[in-house]
């Protein structure tokens, strides 16, 4: 049989833990959510905060989402463009609204066309769409937790397993928390959205069928061995 390697959607976790620098986390979090209009595999779609920073971490993520300018990049250099399906335009402005009923909308709404404004939701938990299903759009889905076997409970809840960044000062204590991570990539102090054609890609569980390509690994991905003997003559066996 043909071997077959898989790589589908993600629903990402970034986690912040309680030591991180508050500025770089943003940072680090608008980037994963809103780079190409959220529309990548490895984008941020969960972003696990702990409660301390939670309310702070929002405030800065919704100002920043505020102020993320949308237009056509054919004309001018906008972050943040159009989406590359038409069905988004309908189904992002339900995705925002509907589970924060629970919650609220930090920032954005939808604007004209198939463009639409960066969007922070906050408070969201386990069981709304929003923390279940993968959005593929510019929506930062956030979600507080108090310690760390809280957070690493709320990023293994989930089918998928592709990527996961973990935001700390000890890069010791981040590490501990991504060895207990269900994920085929693991970054430690980046967000999810990271991928060189030199490194093995690869998701487990719904993201992919547990396999990895790139690089060296796609040696071992699409090809298979062969164990070869020769002999200068063939043996006379005692049968």
């Amino acid at each position: 049989m043909k071997k077959v390697s898989l790589e589908l959607g993600g629903k990402n976790s970034l986690i912040v833990l309680d030591d991180a620098d508050l500025e770089l986390a943003v940072s680090n979090a608008a980037w994963g959510a809103y780079l190409h209009q959220g529309q990548i595999c490895m984008a941020s779609g969960r972003i696990l905060v702990h409660r301390k920073l939670e309310k702070d971490f929002v405030s800065r993520l919704a100002q920043k989402a505020k102020n993320l300018p949308v237009g056509d990049p054919r004309r001018a250099m906008w972050p943040s463009g159009r989406s590359s399906i038409a069905a988004s335009s309908i189904t992002w402005p339900a995705w925002c609204t509907t589970p924060c009923r629970r919650g609220q909308i930090g920032s954005g709404r939808h604007s004209e066309a198939l463009f639409y404004r960066a969007t922070v939701l906050s408070g969201v938990k386990p069981g709304m769409r929003a923390f279940e299903e993968e959005i593929f759009g510019p929506v930062a889905s956030v979600t507080g937790f108090d310690d760390e076997a809280e957070a690493i409970a709320l990023a293994n809840r989930t089918e998928y397993g592709l990527s996961a960044g973990i935001i700390s000062a000890s890069v010791a204590r981040a590490s501990g928390v991504g060895e207990r991570l269900r994920t085929g990539i693991l970054h430690i102090n980046n967000q999810t959205v990271d991928d060189d054609v030199i490194n093995p890609f690869g998701g487990v569980g719904a993201s992919g069928n547990g396999t990895s390509i790139g690089g060296p690994a796609n040696w071992e991905e699409f090809t298979q061995w062969q164990w070869m003997t020769i002999r200068s003559a063939a043996p006379a066996y005692p049968m």
